[in-house]
């Protein structure tokens, strides 16, 4: 009865199949279905892993690195790129998975978002393509790069910004992506925009926490009275600490011309900007006119004039920030990175602007402190001089008075005569050295705020007419506070004298004029690509004068040829340990 009804049953289904070949398929199509079920749900672990593993760390780089890494895992790509977009629609950032760094280095630059790539930049949707070649927009492939086929991209948002783009390329085993592909990524670059929202959240409240405790280490030292130069270091070393950049420096105003110094420098390539005078032209001194910040993809420091001997430095992205507003900017910072760097995010330009104008109140409310110092000092001044003046001079000559008036008493005796008239020689020569004091303490600060460094650009800017050219000139140092004003003065006449030798005599091509100031010795360095110094040039009458004068103040001075060609003339001496 059981093969009847087994019989009758088969007779009912697929007429003449086997019962055991129908119960096999049945079996078979069951098993299918399970795989499909068992690989769904392995890749919905997947995929619910690589959002996990993707939001675990709020670090923005490790965040998307591991957001490439597992696009390609859970679409079984072989290439995978994320692309970081700026604020223009070009691609400023690109992570690569699945491309050595030798080809990536034959490669060249990352792209900037054309052919593909920019499709996908202007048409923020999903795409999916068997064959890249076969889109009107593929622009093919750059020298060295690998061949790919089919290709899978999706948009990363975060707020409804796109902050970059996944590209998925040659999906392994040579199939296409299918949509069950473009449904995964397409979830994961959902995750992707929140753990990355919060990795800049994250990221930007740990560069605010910083940029309060170095505003607040800055107010501290400026209060604690430490010296502005030492400030303005630390200054440039915590702007590139909180930027992330290469090299920043600070360049301040020169006179009037419009013209900037660059005082401080730290990082790379410090020393070769360190002291540079940047003309009018530059972009640091439009911005100190302007006082708007300014950024730019590839920057230059450059030497006062061309031709001038000193090499331009060459940078990559790089902003400028005002110190200050208004009437009251005091200079100009600059941040920068080396050519082919990464730009810098709007977050990290806000954070400097603000950081920027704190150090620069900062500044301010320091001269104030200083200011009333100083009037202070030069009140205590006035007062010991009026003293002087008014009780120590006035005993002194009633003094002198007394004794002159006994030596018609003494006249008989000659050598007491003789004694009473010396003293009354020394008490005059004494009201003489306190006259001079009391002078010294009422006008020894007055004519300070001349500005050696005006004075060097301004001397320098005269003998361009002669040169034909302009000198290249770096300052640095404490040369407008450190300075007296004798040393200024022999400084000035020695810069004069050395650059009227190099114009009538060199018939150079570039004249480089460095003065610093360090270890309580004034330096000035002269060097020039002309002729060279005859044999006889050293005793000249100008030369001599040079030398004359660093013997008048304790100092040194040497001639030397310049290499390849030239002259080098070095003038140092030292500086009166009690000036400040």
């Amino acid at each position: 009865m059981v093969s009847e009804g087994a019989q009758g049953r088969s007779d009912a289904g697929t007429p003449g199949t086997p019962p055991q070949l129908r119960l096999d398929e049945l079996l078979e199509g069951l098993q299918q279905q399970v795989g499909l079920v068992r690989s769904a749900r392995d890749r919905m672990r997947t995929l619910l892993d690589a959002v996990l593993v993707v939001g675990s760390d709020l670090d923005l780089e490790v965040v998307l690195r591991r957001i490439v890494d597992s696009a390609v895992t859970l679409v079984d790509a072989r290439y995978g790129a994320l692309g970081v977009l700026g604020e223009e629609g070009t691609i400023k950032q690109f992570l690569t998975v699945g491309i050595d760094e030798e080809t990536v280095a034959g490669i060249g630059s990352y792209p900037r978002g054309e052919g593909i790539l920019g499709e996908l930049i202007r048409r923020p949707e999903p795409l999916r393509l068997a064959r890249l070649a076969d889109h009107p927009a593929s622009v093919g492939f750059p020298p060295g790069h690998p061949p790919m086929t089919s290709f899978l991209g999706a948009p990363v948002r975060v707020r409804e910004e796109v902050f970059g783009n996944l590209y998925l390329t040659d999906k392994r085993g040579g199939t296409q992506f299918d949509a069950d592909d473009e449904a995964v990524l397409r979830t994961l670059a959902a995750a992707a925009g929140v753990a990355i929202d919060n990795a800049r959240l994250y990221d930007e409240t740990r560069r605010k926490q910083r940029w309060l405790a170095a505003s607040d280490d800055l107010t501290r030292s400026l209060l604690a009275g430490v010296e502005p130069a030492e400030v303005l270091e630390s200054v440039a070393a915590t702007v590139r600490e909180l930027a992330g950049a290469d090299l920043v420096t600070l360049a301040v105003p020169v006179g009037e011309s419009g013209e900037l110094a660059v005082e401080v420098a730290s990082g790379a390539r410090a020393d070769d900007v360190r002291g540079l005078v940047l003309p009018a032209t530059a972009p640091a001194a439009k911005v100190a006119a302007s006082g708007a910040t300014v950024t730019g993809d590839a920057v230059s420091v450059a030497p006062r004039a061309e031709g001038s001997g000193v090499p331009a430095v060459d940078l990559g992205p790089a902003f400028f920030v005002p110190l200050g507003s208004g009437d009251r900017r005091r200079g100009v910072i600059t941040v920068a990175n080396m050519p082919g760097g990464p730009s810098f995010p709007d977050t990290t330009v806000d954070m400097i602007t603000g950081f920027g104008n704190q150090a620069a109140l900062t500044l301010e409310v320091a001269d104030h402190r200083r200011d009333a110092e100083r009037m202070l000092v030069l009140s205590d001044r006035d007062r010991i001089a009026r003293d002087l003046h008014d009780l120590v001079i006035q005993r002194l000559f009633a003094g002198a008075l007394t004794l002159q008036s006994t030596l018609g008493h003494v006249s008989d005796r000659p050598q007491a005569s003789e004694r009473v008239q010396r003293v009354v020689d020394d008490l005059d020569d004494t009201i003489k050295v306190i006259r001079s004091t009391i002078y010294g303490l009422r006008e020894g600060d007055r004519g300070r705020g001349g500005g050696l460094r005006a004075k060097l650009v301004a001397t320098t800017d005269r003998a361009a007419e002669a040169l034909g050219f302009s000198p290249a000139l770096r300052m640095t140092g404490l040369l407008d506070t450190a300075v007296p004003a004798t040393h200024a003065d022999h400084l000035l006449a020695v810069l004069g004298e050395a650059l009227s030798n190099a114009a009538r005599h060199a018939r150079a091509a570039s004249v480089d004029v460095g003065v610093d100031v360090s270890g309580r010795v004034l330096r000035l360095r002269v060097a020039d690509d002309g002729t060279g110094l005859g044999g006889g040039a050293v005793r000249g009458s100008g030369l001599a004068n040079i030398r004359e004068r660093a013997e008048a103040l304790q100092g040194s001075f040497e001639v030397s040829p310049n290499r390849p060609s030239g002259t080098l003339l070095v003038w140092s001496v030292p500086l009166p340990s009690h000036e400040r």
